[in-house]
């Protein structure tokens, strides 16, 4: 699981990322308040029926496999002089998955956001409201990566685009063809970089991924555009040197798995090799 980590009143607060959710460590949080018994004010947490009810009822609406019956027996004791309760407990008996623990480096106990804000509010609300904010920090840094990294994905796709399909317009497409006649022949030159690089065509990767809109190229990584870039520029000069489509397409996958080789791991390029 990728960490980050950010940074709340001179604290250090790990972040999780599990199954595409975020996970704050309330060990970090709980050291704001007191660093020598990180532990027991969790567990102290843990043993308020409010934090039960609370917890029981995040469970409900995003964990199908809950034990609700488990989860009664709890919410029944909370609250009782005699009650105790750890993370590990809660999740091995009700099938929780909003808290996990961790051992070793990185190591304590963790939830999703929904519970650990939860939890700071109950440590000091002060300590909450920066927590909330380097949070929403964090998010919108990502979510500016996340743009710029698809505007470099767009630019990739374009370089040398126009090389190849005019190499295309002049040596392939015949004179007076009509325009779908044309854009059928563009479209099977595309195919011929899919299948070098990616091992399928189009039509392929539609049929395998009904769900998803765009194209294989709009799932592609910055590896894979760049050198799809490069082989565009490859079929263009094959097309112009006269080789045939098979002779150019034996070519390109081999010249696909040498860049490849360069730019990803070994495990990557072993998935190109599908011939």
């Amino acid at each position: 699981m990728p960490s980050k980590k950010i940074n709340v009143k001179g604290l250090q607060v790990v972040i999780f990322t599990k199954n595409e959710s975020d996970y704050i460590s309330l060990t970090d949080i709980a050291r704001y308040k007191d660093a020598d018994r990180s532990d027991y004010l969790i567990q102290n947490w843990l043993r308020n029926r409010d934090t039960i009810e609370f917890l029981g009822l995040w469970e409900k609406i995003n964990n199908s496999q809950f034990k609700s019956i488990e989860f009664d027996g709890f919410k029944q004791s909370a609250g009782l002089n005699s009650f105790s309760l750890t993370p590990q407990r809660w999740v091995v008996t009700t099938g929780a998955i909003g808290i996990f623990s961790r051992k070793g480096r990185g190591g304590g106990t963790y939830a999703h956001k929904d519970i650990a804000f939860e939890f700071a509010t109950w440590i000091s609300a002060e300590f909450k409201l920066f927590l909330i904010k380097e949070f929403q920090r964090l998010k919108e840094e990502e979510n500016e990566r996340l743009v710029t990294g698809w505007d470099t994905k767009r630019l990739l796709t374009k370089i040398n685009y126009r090389i190849h399909t005019d190499a295309i317009k002049e040596n392939i497409i015949p004179p007076n063809l009509s325009k779908h006649a044309q854009n059928l022949i563009y479209a099977n030159e595309a195919d011929v970089l899919n299948v070098a690089l990616f091992g399928m065509t189009a039509a392929d990767w539609r049929d395998k991924n009904p769900k998803l809109d765009g194209n294989i190229r709009d799932y592609s990584d910055v590896a894979q555009l760049v050198c799809l870039s490069n082989l565009e520029n490859l079929n263009a000069e094959f097309i112009r040197a006269g080789l045939s489509q098979s002779e150019r397409l034996i070519k390109l996958n081999v010249s696909a798995i040498t860049q490849m080789k360069s730019l990803v791991t070994n495990h990557s390029v072993d998935k190109l090799s599908r011939k």
